[in-house]
């Protein structure tokens, strides 16, 4: 073989956990001396002696981690020419191709490489061809990513066309479970039937996220309140792992005044539906996540 093709993902790094540059003052305390290697980054300090980009304030990623769903899984493709430089053979049109396989689909989905548009590329001896890619998560469960490298090896009087495959696999976890309940607002001065959804969102990740926004999407025939920080102006919910925030919609039937309204429909079943729940967050780095669930209802009152 005369290309290899890595794999790397991409991820954001993480924050390091720091010593304190000072000891907290107090009259009992007698000030030791601190080896430097104790002490958290400082600018232009003896603990920063190489000015390289790259400082103990971060932390790379030492294996790939873990895929939640409503991330973006991204990674980088590579296809590198490891022939050596006096080789009498060349490589010529180098393309890479990617599918994703989901556990809910049988067929894999053909991804689309960035940059876009990009044609068969010549890769010189010790040349590189980079494509990235980018894949909404929504499953949970086996992901597999499937990789093709196709190129033409020519020599001095012949050629051909080799390709060659790899598989990579990962495990896809929940990053957030919502637990959801409806029940009934009864009253005599509102003729249309109105509903409190509330809903649990417990962080399920390995990962401090903060909650951007909870939002409804729904059904014809009905509208929303939205009773949580985005009405009452508060800071925006912090949710480490294993911790629940708690939400809560008022639904309710709209009136059925205008000729182009449409009333609210039961099923056959007896339920109404009132539409999805939307939650979008973001990471420690700013990473973004957002994932929605299947249609919330509840049966109609006989």
């Amino acid at each position: 073989m005369r290309l290899t093709s890595p794999m790397h993902r991409l991820s954001r790094p993480s924050l390091v956990t720091q010593n304190p540059l000072e000891p907290p003052l107090s009259s009992a305390f007698t000030k030791n001396a601190e080896s430097p290697a104790s002490l958290a980054y400082a600018p232009g300090g003896d603990t920063n002696p190489a000015p390289f980009l790259l400082s103990p304030i971060l932390n790379l990623p030492v294996s790939f981690g873990s895929a939640y769903v409503g991330e973006t899984f991204r990674c980088t493709l590579c296809s590198n020419n490891d022939l050596p430089t006096d080789s009498a053979k060349r490589i010529r049109d180098v393309r890479i191709e990617a599918d994703m396989k989901t556990p809910g689909s049988a067929t894999a989905q053909k991804l689309e490489l960035s940059p876009e548009g990009s044609a068969a590329t010549d890769l010189e001896p010790g040349g590189t061809l980079q494509r990235l890619v980018g894949f909404d998560l929504k499953e949970e469960g086996n992901h597999v990513l499937s990789v093709t490298v196709s190129y033409y090896e020519a020599a001095e009087t012949s050629g051909r066309t080799r390709t060659f495959r790899k598989l990579y696999q990962f495990m896809c976890k929940a990053s957030l479970i919502v637990r959801t309940k409806i029940g009934l607002l009864s009253s005599e001065d509102e003729p249309r039937r109105r509903w409190v959804l509330e809903a649990q969102l417990e962080n399920c990740s390995d990962d401090v996220v903060q909650l951007e926004k909870v939002v409804m999407t729904v059904e014809p025939g009905f509208r929303y309140r939205n009773c949580n920080w985005e009405a009452s102006g508060s800071a925006k919910p912090i949710l480490h792992p294993n911790e629940i925030e708690q939400v809560c919609f008022v639904v309710e039937e709209e009136e059925k005044g205008g000729a182009g309204d449409e009333a609210a429909e039961e099923t056959l079943d007896g339920k109404i539906v009132f539409g999805v729940l939307g939650i979008g967050w973001r990471g420690q780095m700013g990473n973004r996540g957002f994932l929605s669930t299947g249609k919330l209802g509840t049966r109609a009152a006989k």
